[in-house]
C-alpha cells in the first residue's frame, strides 16, 4: 500500500489508490500544522472576539439561542 510521511509534521498518509494518495498529499500540504501539537485550525481566531458573526440569526423565531455557548 503506497504511503507518505509529511516532512514537516510527521503525519503518515496512506491509501490503496495512488491518485487518491496524491490528492490527500495536496490537501494535507494546504492544511499542515507544520509542528506536532499545534492547532489544526485553518482560520486565525481572535480570542477576544467570541460573539456571533451573524447577530440576526443568533436566535430563532421564538427568541431561543440557536447555538450553544
Amino acid at each position: 500500500m503506497p504511503e507518505l510521511t509529511c516532512p514537516d509534521c510527521g503525519k503518515r498518509l496512506f491509501h490503496e489508490n495512488e491518485d487518491t494518495l496524491k490528492i490527500q498529499e495536496t490537501i494535507h500540504g494546504k492544511f499542515c500544522r507544520k509542528k506536532m501539537g499545534e492547532t489544526h485550525s485553518f482560520m486565525h481566531r481572535d480570542l477576544a472576539h467570541m460573539s456571533t458573526f451573524d447577530s440576526e440569526r443568533e436566535n430563532d423565531a421564538s427568541g431561543t439561542p440557536v447555538l450553544k455557548k
